[in-house]
């Protein structure tokens, strides 16, 4: 049964007013109350709603976010997207990133009951979403963005991972490679899977050699092949940062491309463009996922009904003189 802002009040021993006042750090409760009642709603996992808020100042009109650190080379494309939708429908965003792995998360769950948000946007950061679902079991509406293969029970926006590894696949094989080297990223990631999955369904006897997200990871897995002696004539790298390494191993070991090797990526980051040779590879509508995202969140704290199964925005393959067509 979900906690409320009496149940607050009465443990606390306070008015509900009170409560909203320090959910609302207002300067007008002494210190010794507002650090009781944060106490309890600690301990009793409470999380505000709008309406709790809002016996204070009204609804907060005010969503937050909870990323990984914005380090990672898409992040600032999908929360364009969503700052781009909250501002224009006359919303505030609260952003909390995870630069310190389990210290953030714990510093987030700490403040969510502090903060007077209507709402939370997740890309979700490792190791996090139980917490997240409670969260959500409590009343808290929430989003996730790149549900990463786990499915939760709350709205999700994902984009077409098996497919953009299937149609990097049929480029190059109409391109007439049939040597394929596939760089993947963690096997935990539902992305890679699918991305690895979608691949193999098109040309199934590729070597696959796991990494990580990571320029280092590309160029490990090219010294890799090539210190084995594994014949290969083109890389399917899961993300651009991978391609990006793969392409420099590729120059230091003199091998040509794409004459010799082609090089597909994923993701489509601005750095695409700029590599030498341009990177083929698919693009994953990073912008539009954060504005889907931030539209569901904003109809459901509108009151409107929003579908349960995720929603799927397509990817789509990009040409580029890494892997030209054939």
């Amino acid at each position: 049964m979900r906690v409320t802002i009496a149940d607050v009040a009465r443990e606390a021993g306070v008015s509900k007013t009170t409560v909203s006042r320090v959910l609302n750090t207002k300067a007008d409760v002494d210190a010794a109350t507002a650090a009781r009642v944060r106490e309890v709603i600690g301990a009793l996992g409470y999380v505000p709603s709008s309406g709790a808020v809002g016996l204070a100042r009204g609804r907060s009109r005010t969503v937050a976010m909870l990323t990984p650190p914005l380090t990672w080379p898409w992040m600032g494309e999908v929360l364009q997207g969503v700052v781009d939708t909250v501002e224009a429908a006359g919303y505030g965003l609260l952003l909390f990133t995870c630069n310190r792995g389990a210290e953030s998360v714990d510093h987030f769950t700490s403040q969510v009951s502090a903060r007077a948000f209507d709402g939370l946007l997740v890309i979700e950061p490792e190791n996090t979403l139980d917490t997240i679902t409670a969260m959500h079991r409590r009343g808290l509406p929430v989003v996730l963005i790149d549900d990463r293969g786990h499915h939760p029970e709350f709205p999700s926006v994902a984009t077409t991972n098996r497919e953009g590894g299937a149609s990097a696949a049929r480029h190059l094989l109409a391109a007439g490679r049939t040597r394929p080297l596939v760089a993947t990223g963690p096997a935990g990631f539902g992305c890679v899977r699918d991305r690895t999955d979608g691949f193999l369904e098109i040309l199934p006897h590729a070597l696959v050699l796991e990494g990580e997200f990571t320029e280092a990871s590309g160029r490990q897995a090219v010294a890799r092949a090539l210190g084995d002696g594994t014949p290969f004539d083109s890389v399917f790298a899961h993300n651009d940062l991978i391609a990006a390494g793969v392409l420099r191993a590729l120059r230091d070991a003199g091998r040509g491309v794409p004459d010799d090797i082609a090089v597909v990526g994923f993701d489509d980051i601005p750095m695409a463009r700029h590599t030498a040779p341009p990177l083929t590879t698919v693009r994953q509508p990073m912008r539009e996922m954060g504005e889907t995202a931030a539209r569901l969140l904003l109809a459901r704290l509108g009151g409107e009904a929003i579908p349960d199964e995720p929603v799927v925005l397509p990817t789509e393959l990009v040409v580029r003189g890494s892997a030209p067509d054939g």
